[in-house]
């Protein structure tokens, strides 16, 4: 996909990852972006550095999520590219509050379908658009301690998986970004001894990096895009030997946590 001239949604992006994917599509010539987030401040921020169309909504619903499609094909036509990119990281395990799961699921898997269920009817009549889904490298592999974020994460790329699989041949593509460690508010927020918040430091990438891998992937072509490139490698080993892989993650559980 070429971004040159395309019509963009980006939610979360106020800050972190979705603030550099929008000002990137903007320098790329997206002919206009639009810049979905809860923080009005934020959002509005970087909509007027970037010429783009600033909306506030919460994405774990679905009407919000309709409005700021329609806002976009007012302001500037037709969505080209719908990137359901806000999510939450809530953690713990199985006694994490139902509220806890629910939201994740709502914001991290059902922003994802209802973005599609906006933008798919348009996009199929025209034979050309794309979604992008941000999941994790959690969605490939797990996140430790965070059991509502892992599952809900998994689902994200589940959901990019079905959609590229059942839409390409008619034009409409989806891909999945994956990053693992990126230096966002989430990410200081999610390290919750020394060890961890050393170890999440020492591979951390920055949200500009990202979105380089973003753009080179939507031009490739490329199902994943990982701004982390061993994320690979870590997939192929749990697939080809998943015992030993188990074990290795918990070992890293056993020494984070002390």
């Amino acid at each position: 996909m070429e971004l040159e001239a395309a019509v963009v949604i980006v939610t979360g992006a106020g800050n972190g990852i979705g603030a550099a994917l929008a000002r990137r599509f903007a320098r790329e010539g997206a002919a206009g972006v639009t810049v979905v987030d809860l923080d009005e401040a934020a959002a509005t921020t970087v909509a007027e550095d970037i010429g783009g169309l600033a909306v506030v909504a919460d994405v774990g619903d679905e009407d919000q999520i309709r409005a700021a499609v329609t806002r976009t094909e007012q302001r500037f036509g037709p969505v080209d590219l719908f990137v359901a990119n806000a999510g939450i990281a809530r953690g713990g395990g199985p006694d994490a509050p139902d509220e806890d799961f629910e939201a994740s699921w709502r914001v991290n898997v059902m922003q994802g379908v209802w973005g599609a269920r906006a933008v798919l009817p348009s996009m199929l009549e025209r034979g050309s658009g794309h979604i992008l889904v941000t999941a994790s490298a959690a969605g490939l592999l797990t996140n430790l301690g965070a059991l509502p974020y892992s599952l809900t994460k998994h689902a994200a790329v589940a959901l990019a998986e079905w959609l590229e699989i059942t839409y390409a041949d008619r034009g409409v593509r989806a891909s999945c970004l994956c990053p693992q460690f990126v230096d966002t508010a989430m990410l200081e927020a999610a390290s919750d001894s020394p060890a961890s918040a050393e170890f999440v430091r020492s591979m951390a990438i920055h949200p500009e990096q990202v979105a380089d891998v973003v753009v080179d992937g939507l031009r490739e072509g490329r199902f994943l895009h990982l701004p982390h490139p061993e994320v690979a490698t870590y997939e192929q080993r749990r697939a080809t030997d998943r015992e030993r892989w188990l074990a290795g993650m918990r070992r890293l559980q056993a020494t984070l946590a002390d």
